[in-house]
């Protein structure tokens, strides 16, 4: 569905280096990494709001260097809350936004109009934060598209907002034929629906496999701080210390019997923090 080969954009003080991946059809992918670590130059190099210095990206078979406007057409994206012409109710906003894409299923509209709980009538600007992400979303996912690009979709909405989306993502990827990426920093939230995970750090991509296989191949270790050999700091991706303990990330086969350590099962926010103490090392 999406194919990203040895994309990068340099910056005076930042670069995207050398990033590449692929996402299947039929399958939730989360963009997980920390502020600033190019998730969303990331996006918009792919999107080509921002023009990568090198690399190439093709949806569904196009080169979006030579066909921008027709890959457009057919994917929905969302790089933020609804914000713009704030003083215009939604109606008005979405009758003008709709002529750009010939596959707008307007019947999808109205049934995420109704699932998300937005008035029309509403201006943009009466809406809480939460409210603009859903209305950005419900945009998105009407217009009939393969492929959804969404930017931290997921921010500022509560639990039960949270959750009635991921239940959303699900459905979109039931029927095989639609794919699904999307960043964020709420990890929870991948855990209970993503099928792979792509995890950048300062521009370079660290990890890029399937949920399951990430979260196998990782242990959580802990124990007295005398029990930190130097062998074993050796083999640890990123540690914390206390004046008394520690804890530390180790990849599962890097572990050896004869370490005294207790170990238990990362989560993703875990596995991300302790990537990103790898420099304490």
């Amino acid at each position: 569905m999406l194919k990203v080969e040895n994309l990068c954009k340099n910056y005076e003080y930042f670069s995207i280096k050398n990033v590449s991946f692929e996402l299947p059809k039929g399958y939730i992918t989360g963009f997980i990494g920390a502020n600033g670590a190019g998730k969303t130059t990331t996006l918009k190099s792919i999107l080509n709001l921002v023009h990568p210095d090198s690399g190439k990206i093709t949806i569904a078979g196009k080169d979006m260097g030579v066909d921008e406007i027709a890959i457009k057409r057919e994917i929905g994206f969302m790089l933020g809350p609804v914000d713009y012409y704030a003083k215009s109710r939604i109606g008005k906003t979405v009758g003008v936004y709709k002529r750009f894409f010939p596959n707008w299923d307007e019947q999808a509209y109205k049934n995420y109009l109704d699932k998300f709980s937005l008035n029309e009538n509403k201006k943009i600007c009466e809406l809480s934060a939460g409210m603009k992400v859903k209305l950005g979303v419900a945009l998105a996912l009407s217009q009939n598209a393969k492929l959804l690009i969404l930017d931290e979709p997921t921010s500022g909405l509560d639990p039960v907002a949270r959750d009635e989306l991921l239940d959303v993502f699900r459905e979109i990827v039931e029927s095989g034929e639609r794919s699904v990426l999307f960043s964020t920093h709420i990890t929870s939230d991948l855990e209970k629906c993503a099928d792979f995970i792509i995890f950048i750090r300062n521009g370079e991509l660290i990890l890029n496999s399937a949920k399951d296989d990430i979260m196998e191949s990782h242990l959580l270790i802990s124990g007295r701080k005398d029990a930190l050999t130097q062998s074993l700091k050796e083999r640890v991706i990123g540690f914390k210390e206390t004046a008394y303990n520690f804890t530390a990330l180790i990849k599962t086969d890097n572990i050896i019997a004869d370490d005294e350590v207790i170990k238990e099962k990362p989560n993703l926010e875990d596995i991300m923090v302790y990537y990103n103490k790898e420099k304490s090392l």
